[in-house]
Order: C-alpha cells, then sequence, then structure tokens
C-alpha cells in the first residue's frame, strides 16, 4: 500500500489548508486512517483518526474544533481540513493507514505511511 500527501504550505495564522491522502490499496475500506505531524526536534504527534466509513472520529484536543478528517472511498483518499491555523500547528504532516487493532493514537499502530508534507503557519 502506497500512501501520497499532498496540500501542505505556507499560510497565515487563522488561515486554512487542505491535505490529502490518496491511497493505492485495492481494498481501502479495510484500512482506518490517520493523520500525524511531526515538529523538528519532537516526537510524531497523533492528529486525527477516522473509522473505514469515516462515520466514527478521534481528534487530538489541541485540534479539535479546528481540524476535519475525512475520507471518500470511492476516491481512496482521505483528508484533513485544516481550519484556524496557528504559528504551533506548523510541522511536517503524515498519513497513515491502520489494518488491525490496535491504540488509533498510537504511530506504532498504523501500518503504511505517507511521505509527509510540511505545514508552516506564519504569525
Amino acid at each position: 500500500v502506497q500512501l501520497q500527501a499532498s496540500g501542505g504550505g505556507l499560510v497565515q495564522a487563522g488561515g486554512s489548508l487542505r491535505l490529502s491522502c490518496a491511497a493505492s490499496a485495492r481494498t481501502f475500506e479495510i484500512f482506518e486512517m490517520g493523520w500525524f505531524r511531526q515538529a523538528p526536534g519532537k516526537d510524531r504527534d497523533f492528529v486525527a483518526h477516522c473509522n473505514w466509513s469515516g462515520v466514527s472520529t478521534f481528534y487530538a484536543d489541541d485540534v479539535k474544533g479546528r481540524f476535519t478528517i475525512s475520507r471518500d472511498n470511492t476516491r481512496k483518499t482521505v483528508y484533513l481540513q485544516m481550519n484556524g491555523l496557528k504559528p504551533e500547528d506548523t510541522a511536517v504532516y503524515y498519513c497513515a493507514a491502520k489494518e488491525y487493532s490496535g491504540d488509533y493514537f498510537v504511530p506504532a499502530a498504523y501500518n503504511y505511511w505517507g511521505q509527509g508534507t510540511q505545514v508552516t503557519v506564519s504569525s
């Protein structure tokens, strides 16, 4: 399974970006999908998760109410809509696919990773 993330860029504080992650999997629906981010010198942190249908979602506390994860199984794509961006949201954002059981907020629970896309928020 290959994941290709896109949509990052430079935006001013308060702005919006939408990240996309396209999967090459034959059966995309079997995967739970997540977004993580990693700032320089820091650990890779959980951002958002959705189940196979996109109906069940979870968010990190610091993005709740600002970010929205969604998926389109016909396009084999997961999205992360980011509104109200803050300078502390600056990081490389990674999408990931989870096939088996495991905590959704733990990077090690995910089996496949995209290459990352840089998001930079200026103050």
